[in-house]
């Protein structure tokens, strides 16, 4: 049967379903389908979901009803995003492990093949937010590979699956799906020719979109706000969240130290957010490795090197980073990419 044929049969079906008796269906059915009910059930409960959506931004967003509902019935659910956020969290990767992935030869080169290209965007990024340079291109290398990987799927694909049939997280994605149709309408752009990651961030630098509508500036002047094609934008946008997010220039991100004792052991791993004085610290038994007279706030960190333990105190220029993701590994990947960076730059 060709597919306008079934799709003319399951539009009649339903329709002689309508005008049937009550009754009739489970009383003309040798054993009745359960999964069918739990999947109508679920459908109802689906479009009641979507219907609340739709009224929410009708009423706080002045979005046009009929509009909206096209684009959500457009939108397809994929099967492989759910699998994909669903699936069981792989093992916790050690330090050693984890660097692995992103502290290498060929990131570092392609780091400062980035920067010498983007050179002149980036100082001026630099000049104008106060946040080196190199940490920009790092950034950028460790979310996407400099831009090389950014994610396939439709964003309103993405989004809509995970808000609606993904219940878990169904309410942190809706609100995202509704930054998202804000942002598009505000961009001029069709919502459906913007491509992300499975969970919905988008381009170059991986930004989610309320991230995307309350740090994305337009770099260029071109009255766009591009972060997946358009580097200048892309690098703007980074170094202005980092500024927002408090960013320190020329302060250092971490400090390496030793530790001796036991009152340390306390405080190690317990916060991202700095906590304690440097002072405090040194007195539950950590020694700074390196000539420093940093006199600000700190958190000790424990990580599984490839040569062993390693202690480090992360300072507030970490704890910004870890505001792009919340994760030491990540902040520390970016932190010694960036200084990877920066001395091959230096050298070649």
């Amino acid at each position: 049967m060709s597919s306008v044929k079934v799709s003319r049969w399951l539009k009649n079906a339903g329709m002689l379903a309508l005008l049937l008796p009550a009754g009739w269906v489970t009383a003309n059915t040798e054993t009745k389908d359960t999964t069918s009910a739990d999947n109508s059930q679920q459908g109802y409960e689906r479009q009641v979901r979507v219907n609340d959506f739709i009224n929410e931004l009708v009423k706080d967003h002045e979005f046009d009803p009929e509009a909206l509902q096209g684009l959500l019935t457009k939108a397809e659910t994929k099967q492989s995003i759910l699998d994909a956020i669903s699936r069981p969290a792989e093992r916790r990767l050690t330090w050693k492990e984890y660097s692995k992935i992103f502290l290498t030869s060929k990131r570092t080169h392609q780091g400062v093949q980035f920067m010498r290209k983007h050179r002149a965007l980036l100082e001026r990024a630099e000049m104008k937010y106060g946040v080196d340079k190199e940490v920009i291109v790092a950034i950028i290398g460790v979310e996407t590979f400099y831009g090389r990987i950014t994610g396939s799927y439709r964003v309103m694909d993405a989004l809509s699956t995970l808000g609606f049939d993904y219940p878990p997280r169904a309410e942190f994605f809706r609100k995202q799906l509704k930054e998202f149709l804000i942002l598009a309408r505000e961009e001029g752009v069709d919502p459906f020719s913007l491509k992300g990651s499975y969970a919905g961030a988008m381009g170059m630098p991986q930004f989610i979109p309320s991230s995307f509508r309350a740090y994305a500036v337009d770099f260029d002047g071109d009255n766009k706000r591009n972060i997946w094609d358009n580097p200048a934008d892309v690098i703007g946008s980074v170094a202005n969240y980092f500024k927002v997010h408090g960013w320190e220039k020329n302060q250092p991100v971490v400090m390496k130290v030793k530790a001796e004792g036991e009152a340390y052991k306390e405080v190690l791993n317990k916060s991202l957010k700095p906590e304690h004085t440097v002072s405090q610290l040194a007195q539950l038994g950590f020694t700074s490795l390196q000539k420093t007279d940093y006199k600000g706030m700190a958190n000790a960190i424990k990580l599984e090197g490839a040569r062993g333990t390693e202690h480090w105190l992360g300072l507030n220029n970490f704890y910004v980073i870890t505001r792009y993701n919340h994760s030491r590994l990540y902040a520390m990947a970016v932190h010694q990419l960036s200084q990877a960076i920066k001395k091959a730059d230096q050298q070649e």
